[in-house]
């Protein structure tokens, strides 16, 4: 593949391509194979963005009736699990047509919500469409008037699976033929916030009232001791609090609720909507704001500014007195803030918690919404 290179921060990351571009080009070399009777080393194909790759053909077979081709997928500069493993197309000719189908390791969707129907092969459309459009030109070059039975493989697909997110979502057996735009960008959080949109997708095929997103294992934790009834329906969201709540007013859910433990939920009350500690960290400045506004003395407010963690801050309000009113403040400033994020579109609550002294806040449409959630 021609090297391409984006910039995180001032580091220059080679560019990667996507299981999708993968089964695209093993496809496309079967095809080619089957069609000519010659083993083929490497194919040209343009990506959905438009980026023209030419792929290496890491093995071709011509058996009686089928070729089948293999490609080793290469992330980048980019750590995912699935770097290194071999995506293959076996494709046989059929009498029109292009059928698409997974084999081994390839999984099989189980929830309704997902880019494919339940029980499906978990191929998702934009690589189904990148295989078709390959293999039919493929049969135009060579004047062939017929159709392909293409069957996509990962060897160890299943090995892998548990390492993904497909188990959370429902797909089991195997990995995902997935890629938009068939780039794979090293370090990009676009992954990320489309599994947030996947299992948001999930959850409104489940016809649920209310979304609920957890912005870490802590949450998760939390949801399971205090409301497990509420377990099997929340989203994990991480550190992406306003694209979270994009996806669900995208979506059409009215009633949003986030779970977070106060050193994340904390920058919130700034409208830092992205918690990762590497986009903001406001967590002192903003308990030191709310104290301002509580008329904390300005020794105390200054004494925060040392601590390392939002608890530490809390024991120090706390041993002041002044803990309460500080966290009154910073909880309608919160809701304020992701009012502001909704345009009006939506009520957003959330659920603020610490294992340090049994701390819990609610902002104002948090019960509210709970109870929708509760109910269905």
């Amino acid at each position: 593949m021609e090297d391409n290179f984006i910039y995180s921060g001032t580091k220059k990351l080679r560019c990667g391509y996507t299981t999708g571009s993968c089964a695209q080009a093993a496809a496309q070399a079967a095809a080619e194979a089957i069609l000519t009777g010659r083993k083929v080393s490497s194919v040209d194909i343009i990506t959905p963005k438009g980026v023209k790759l030419r792929i290496g053909i890491d093995d071709c077979e011509i058996n009686e009736g089928q070729a089948m081709c293999t490609v080793i997928k290469d992330s980048g500069d980019d750590p995912d699990v699935t770097n290194g493993i071999k995506v293959c197309a076996a494709v046989s000719l059929i009498e029109k047509g292009v059928e698409i189908e997974g084999g081994k390791g390839i999984g099989t969707v189980t929830k309704a919500g997902l880019d494919q129907p339940v029980g499906a092969a978990a191929i998702n459309s934009v690589p189904r469409r990148m295989i078709t459009q390959a293999v039919k030109e493929v049969a135009e070059l060579h004047e062939y008037h017929g159709g392909f039975r293409v069957v996509i493989s990962v060897p160890e697909g299943e090995a892998i699976a548990g390492k993904t997110f497909n188990p959370r979502i429902g797909i089991v057996g195997g990995i995902s033929i997935i890629g938009t735009t068939g780039i794979v960008e090293p370090m990009s959080s676009s992954a990320l916030v489309e599994t947030i949109r996947t299992e948001a997708n999930i959850r409104k095929a489940e016809g649920r009232r209310a979304l609920i997103f957890t912005v870490g294992n802590y949450s998760e934790r939390f949801i399971a001791e205090d409301m497990p009834q509420l377990s099997d329906q929340c989203v994990m969201c991480s550190n992406f609090i306003g694209d979270a709540i994009d996806i669900g007013i995208t979506l059409g859910f009215r009633d949003i609720l986030i779970y977070g433990h106060i050193g994340k939920m904390v920058k919130l009350g700034s409208g830092i909507m992205n918690t990762h500690s590497s986009y903001a960290d406001g967590r002192m400045e903003t308990l030191m704001t709310c104290g301002v506004l509580a008329g904390v003395d300005n020794a105390v407010l200054c004494s925060l500014n040392e601590c390392a963690t939002t608890d530490a801050a809390l024991d120090i309000l706390y041993e002041n007195g002044c803990m309460h009113g500080v966290l009154e403040i910073l909880t309608k400033r919160i809701h304020n803030y992701l009012q502001a994020r909704t345009k009006g579109e939506a009520k957003v609550g959330a659920v603020i918690f610490s294992y340090k002294n049994d701390l819990l806040l609610k902002t104002e449409y948090a019960e509210e919404i709970l109870r929708k959630a509760l109910e269905g």
